[in-house]
């Protein structure tokens, strides 16, 4: 469903933060993106929904290539893609529910965006996707009176609105504490279970080994590794990070001795 030929990004400065890079995705596959801070990740997440424009290759989605399209035409080929940040990215002023009603915006014209115009299935979606995540009852709080997991789990609410075909995720748990990164990163497997495909830059080489179908390693703006989750060694580490992992680097045994899902009545926050 997804296809990267042969793309480069240069930046401004010059800098070549893509080099040659192709990679084919699978519709329904749960890939981590792992590597150091400024390998490329990032760039990578955010030229395929166009927030960077490519200077080389083809990025192309069920055979369209977007790097091409402008206009109304970008706009209907981006509602297939939903993006969630490490910073969350909600309006902190506005409730939840507004927020989660933002993933309908791609399907609507200037004015009944800024008037907030939603038909009656468009609200009952953002509803029953806040309900998904254990979130319905702070429909009407702010934004900004949410902890961190919890406006995660909004921008999660506010993605599958927008019925995204991928979802990418840039370090989506990196300001999470650990208890939460589990119980966000079950939400992701929930979400991917759904059908939709995941594509997530991970900070923790141990959370891509425990979540993932697949793992894609970046150094220096070009593919070096690509392969399953057992297949992530001490020696695929150092090819891609160019040294040991420090203890920072994981989360170490936290990972498997916390439980799959929150304990009852004790979400994480």
């Amino acid at each position: 469903m997804l296809e990267l030929k042969n793309v480069d990004k240069v930046y401004p400065n010059g800098f070549k933060a893509l080099n040659n890079v192709s990679l084919e995705v699978k519709d329904g596959e749960f890939i981590s993106i792992i590597g150091l801070s400024g390998a490329g990740k990032s760039t990578l997440i955010r030229c395929i929904n166009r927030m960077h424009d490519i200077q080389g290759g083809e990025i192309l989605i069920d055979g369209v290539d977007i790097s091409k399209l402008k206009g109304k035409a970008l706009r209907q080929q981006r509602r297939s893609i939903g993006m969630i940040f490490q910073s969350f990215n909600l309006v902190r002023r506005s409730s939840v529910y507004k927020n989660v009603l933002g993933g309908r915006v791609g399907y609507h014209n200037t004015f009944e965006t800024i008037f907030g115009i939603y038909t009656k299935e468009e609200k009952l979606l953002a509803l029953q996707n806040l309900d998904k995540f254990g979130i319905l009852d702070k429909a009407y709080v702010r934004a900004d009176q949410l902890s961190g997991g919890q406006q995660q789990r909004v921008a999660l609410a506010r993605a599958l609105t927008q019925q995204p075909k991928i979802l990418l995720a840039d370090e989506p748990v990196a300001s999470l504490d650990p208890a939460t990164t589990i119980a966000v990163m079950n939400d992701f497997t929930r979400i991917n279970k759904m059908g939709i495909t995941i594509i997530a830059n991970m900070h923790h080489v141990d959370l891509a080994k425990k979540y993932s179908t697949r793992i894609i390693g970046v150094r220096a703006g070009e593919i070096v590794f690509d392969g399953k989750p057992e297949e992530v060694d001490d020696e695929v580490c150092f090819k891609i990070y160019g040294r040991h992992l420090t203890a920072n680097e994981n989360l170490g045994a936290s990972v498997d001795e916390l439980p799959d899902e929150p304990v009852e009545g004790k979400e994480a926050k």
